[in-house]
């Protein structure tokens, strides 16, 4: 920390009152610490799980802005996850200008992000998660690193690897059992020949094969269960017998194309599991049951509520930085629900003591992962040296400046998202234009560059293709309609995508409370002339997840965009007008 640094944080630490933090195992005085102090965590427990989930592939520190709008909806409404910002804050007694504050929301989060720097990448994630493998009584043997999915994919050099980099990078984290989503994305193939080199378990309970004869000799293949992979493994540990179930994303042939996995049926499965629970608790004879989750933490939290015998859920998918777990009560017990962010930003710390019936008692954190306060690990630097190397005049192309800040994430458009939109409606001469509602993608601060490798952290999937077409003013309303279907559907087993779709050039109101079909109106284009049914407008997209598009990569299309500007300045997002909603205390509606 130089001196201007040093000046800046003790202006804000004398700035704000004594607080005390939501954990008493954290306490800093705003971000003047050692890593000694930051990362101490009090002896605690039998069995410790590490969790990551949701990295995206970001192998390199990164800037990653959280949410300002998450709307929860029904049992969701003004709850965990769906705090977001000052009310987030307050709940866990979050300080102003904190770590804290800039770790688990958006407040504040350009000044922060200059003040306490990027946050993730593995090298640096290695570190502390050996720190708390080597410093947890009985050691190593006593711990296990859980992976919810979402790793070997989002950034460039794992679409150009087609995962193979992040899989020899998750060998040297270390992880132990993983599930996944993204992944399968790369094809069935090439994702069996990946975990075919993966060093750990690979388990997915609700992923069953359509013809057993073409899975003859596939190693993951399970012929007595009819499994694509293995749905659980056991570990021993402290003397306690710990079974990991995978609940891998239950709607990718639906998020994605399903030409990607055309041999895999998917699905929540909840009485198949509820079924091989019993049988796990009846023949196998374990003391603690985890469910390694790729669900959402709303479908999560009803799945708690509805399966008995499930001891922790470790989830991802929906990216929630939560630092606090939530307990839910079921017919025989409660579960322990858990959600550990994304883009290697967090590490889900569980420290459990075992008991008759499963878990007794335990200790959860989530940790931020400050590289500022962690020595990075030697050993995972030189591989991300030599992943990268072939591959780095590519990655640090430089294709704009920004004088704005870029992000995404949000119910609705981030001002990443409303760039990529700009640039289809611009190089494609289209009235209108949608981008998909991906939560993964990283953030970049006004005056850098927007290189080729940061618009590939938005944009890296295996089905890049943009098309433009013909779409009747029906079809526009029933796209959106359908979309906000899957975000804003009361019942979580309902909510099968990403947020909302992002949108160009037109402007409509969103009813997130009313029923299906009826929470879209007052659709317009963006100069105000209303959209009819009966008529047809020139509309660009790209990532269908049904026709096989030929268009250009969207890559390529915004690095053109990019290069004609130069310079890039996204003041405005699109956010719809909200009615038929109750102020949810969660969101901060803002004009834009």
């Amino acid at each position: 920390m130089d001196r201007r640094e040093f000046l800046k944080v003790m202006s804000i630490a004398f700035s704000t009152i004594p607080w005390a933090t939501f954990s008493d195992r954290a306490r800093s005085n705003s971000g003047i610490i050692g890593p000694d102090q930051y990362y101490s965590l009090s002896e605690f427990g039998d069995i410790r799980f590490l969790h990551i989930t949701d990295c995206h592939a970001q192998l390199l520190p990164i800037y990653y802005r959280e949410p300002d709008i998450n709307i929860g909806i029904a049992a969701g409404y003004g709850k965990l996850p769906h705090l977001v910002g000052e009310k987030l804050m307050k709940l866990i007694n979050i300080p102003e200008n904190s770590r804290e504050a800039y770790a688990y929301t958006h407040v504040n989060f350009r000044d922060l992000a200059e003040l306490y720097g990027r946050v993730g990448g593995f090298a640096y994630l290695k570190t502390l998660i050996d720190k708390y493998r080597n410093e947890f009584r009985g050691g190593p043997d006593n711990t296990l690193l859980l992976d919810g999915g979402d790793t070997w994919q989002g950034s460039a050099t794992a679409l150009w690897t087609s995962g193979k980099d992040m899989v020899k990078a998750s060998n040297l984290l270390g992880v132990d059992v993983m599930t996944g989503h993204w992944e399968f994305t790369y094809g069935e193939k090439t994702f069996y020949e990946n975990i075919g080199n993966f060093n750990g378990n690979f388990v997915a309970h609700n992923i069953t094969v359509k013809d057993e004869s073409l899975f003859e000799g596939v190693e993951a293949y399970d012929e007595d269960t009819g499994h694509a992979f293995p749905p659980y493994v056991i570990k021993s540990m402290a003397g306690f017998s710990v079974a990991i179930i995978g609940q891998a994303f239950p709607y990718t042939p639906i998020a994605h194309p399903g030409r990607l996995v055309p041999h895999w049926s998917f699905g929540i499965r909840e009485q198949e599991l509820q079924t091989l629970i019993d049988h796990i608790r009846g023949e196998k004879k374990v003391n603690v049951i985890v469910l390694l989750s790729h669900n959402g933490m709303d479908v999560d939290l009803k799945l708690a509520g509805r399966v008995s015998g499930i001891d922790l859920i470790m989830g991802g998918h929906t990216h929630d930085a939560v630092p606090k777990a939530i307990v839910i009560e079921n017919r025989i017990g409660k579960t322990i629900v858990t959600n550990a962010g994304s883009n290697g930003k967090y590490l889900g710390v569980m420290d459990i003591k075992v008991g008759r019936n499963g878990i007794a008692d335990y200790r959860y954190y989530l940790k931020p992962v400050f590289p500022n306060l962690l020595k990075p690990d030697a050993g995972m630097q030189n591989l991300i040296r030599h992943i990268r190397k072939p591959f780095e005049k590519k990655l640090g192309k430089v294709l704009a400046v920004t004088d704005s800040l870029l992000y995404r994430r949000g119910n609705f458009n981030g001002t990443f998202d409303q760039l990529i939109c700009n640039a289809q409606m611009a190089v494609n001469n289209s009235q209108i234009a949608f981008s998909p509602g991906f939560r993964w993608g990283t953030t970049i601060l006004p005056g850098q560059e927007i290189t080729l490798e940061r618009l590939l952290d938005q944009t890296a999937i295996t089905y890049p293709n943009t098309y433009v077409r013909e779409l009747l003013g029906s079809e526009i309303k029933d796209l959106l309609e359908d979309v906000a279907d899957n975000l804003f559907n009361p019942d979580p087993y309902y909510q099968q995508g990403g947020d909302m779709v992002r949108s160009g050039g037109i402007r409509y109101t969103l009813s997130p409370s009313a029923s299906s079909g009826s929470r879209i109106s007052n659709l317009t284009l963006s100069d105000g002339t209303k959209i009819s049914p009966d008529k047809r407008y020139r509309a660009s997209g790209w990532a269908s997840t049904g026709e096989n598009n030929s268009g250009a990569p969207i890559w390529e299309i915004v690095s053109d965009y990019l290069n004609h500007f130069g310079v890039i300045n996204i003041q405005k997002t699109y956010l719809p007008d909200l009615a038929h909603i109750k102020h949810n205390p969660g969101i901060s509606i803002k004009s834009r």
